[in-house]
This record gives C-alpha cells, structure tokens and sequence, in this order.
C-alpha cells in the first residue's frame, strides 16, 4: 500500500469514527528536521536503521518548557468495548495486566503492582505518520525488568501487546494488536505508561496503561494494554504482519 493510498485509507476511517485524529498540528510540526525525521523514517529498514544507529541510543528528551499544550490523541480515544467500559466505570479496581506467552512466569498484575515496579520518567516526542508530532512527558514501569520478572523462554523473539479497544479488528479477538521485538522491548526508554504530564493517564491517551516504545513513530505505542504476550512469530495473529496498521500496509518496523 502506498503512502498515499494509506494515508486516504486512513483519512477515511477517521472520518466514520467522528473525527478521532487528523485535526490540528502544534508549533513542532513547523520545526523541519521533525518533518525530514519523518519522511526518512518510512524509507529506511530496520537493517539500515540499526547498523546507522546504536541499539542502545535514546530518543531524544525535552524539557518540561517543551512539553506541548495540545497534545493531540490519537486512534482509539474511548474505547466502547463492554469489557474496557466495565473497567472504566471501577476506576480500574479490577485491571489486570496478564504477562504470558513464552515465559516461565505467568503474571497477573493489578496496577499497585504496576506501579511498584521499576520505572522511568521521560519527556519525548510523539511522532505520528500522518505528519504531526508532540510532546509530552510520560511514566510508567519499564518492559525489560517487567518482562525478566515473568523470565522469557527460549525461543521467545517478540512481544506482542493485546489491547482493549477494536478499532475495527485486527488481533486474534478482532481487538487491536501491537508487536516489537526483544532490542526495543528492554530499550531503557521503553515503558508502560500510567502516568502523562504528571497526572493519571487519561482514557483519550491509553488508559490505564499503554506503550511508549520511543525511537518508533506513533502507532507502534499501543493504547490500553491488557496483555503482554512473549512470541516466536506473529504469523498466527491477524493477518500476521505484526500488528492493526502492519496489516493494513504499513511497516512493521517504525523505528526513528
């Protein structure tokens, strides 16, 4: 699929789902190396990223100065799924992150035990590949010692996030789906976000908890995780691209 032909495909779909993205564009959209970043990014392999690029570099941070007024939210903003609404109306008393999959420990998580584990603060950017870009400062645990508390197995090679909301199918129960790979799972800045500018994670951004995998552009940051699944392949899931977007033609590998 084209660029152009996605970004129509995209553009359409936003506008049956009453406008849930694709509507403004703060002051970083004016900055032209943010818009060069971009453009690169869609044209370059994870070959070529990773051997012009240290596995271990960061994304860039801001400061609290540069945090963006408007952050916009993007995909999903309030999932209608009758399980994520029955969450919702009990402040999330009853979440569970399910960690499983090709680990030694199943875990099942409600979010005080979230929210004790290691975790990370960071101020980034947000880079969508519809062209806008913002930022915003996150917190949240961090998926490396997440995922060694549950002790991956041999074999595993990727993380696949299960998600609560539709969005018009594409997972295995027809909900939205994520993948990464072991590199950016335990990247240092790779967090599950519970917390945005300082305050709880709003539902229009990912509540309760949502992925911020930070040298990738947007749509690789999954919303509203509820399970963390350690893989060999995600050839069995959907149309086996690796996540919502992938199988809808869009690369696999996002990485800026």
């Amino acid at each position: 699929m084209s660029a152009d032909t996605r970004r129509g495909w995209l553009k359409g779909v936003a506008a049956g789902a009453a406008g849930l993205w694709l509507t403004a564009c703060n002051k970083v959209n004016d900055n032209s190396h943010v818009q060069a970043t971009l453009q690169s990014a869609e044209g370059l392999t994870r070959r070529a990223q990773r051997l012009l690029i240290s596995r271990k570099a960061l994304a860039q941070e801001f400061t609290e100065a540069d945090i963006s007024r408007d952050f916009r939210a993007n995909g999903s903003i309030s999932p209608g799924d009758p399980e994520y609404r029955k969450l919702l109306t009990s402040g999330f008393a009853d979440y569970r992150l399910v960690v499983d999959g090709l680990v030694d420990r199943p875990l099942s998580l409600d979010l005080a035990q979230i929210h004790a584990l290691k975790s990370r603060t960071q101020i980034t950017r947000h880079d969508c590949v519809e062209g806008w870009s913002s930022i915003g400062k996150w917190k949240g645990a961090r998926l490396g010692p997440l995922l060694d508390m549950a002790g991956l197995k041999e074999g595993a090679r990727y993380i696949v996030f299960h998600c609560a909301d539709s969005l018009g199918g594409g997972g295995p129960t027809g909900r939205y789906y994520e993948s990464i790979d072991l590199i950016d799972a335990y990247h240092p800045q790779t967090i599950m976000a519970y917390e945005m500018n300082g305050a709880v994670l709003p539902v229009a951004h990912g509540a309760p908890l949502r992925l911020r995998v930070e040298r990738h552009l947007g749509y690789k940051h999954a919303k509203y995780v509820m399970r963390i699944e350690a893989v060999a392949d995600f050839a069995h899931l959907g149309a086996g691209k690796g996540g919502f977007w992938e199988d809808r033609g869009y690369e696999w590998y996002a990485g800026i």
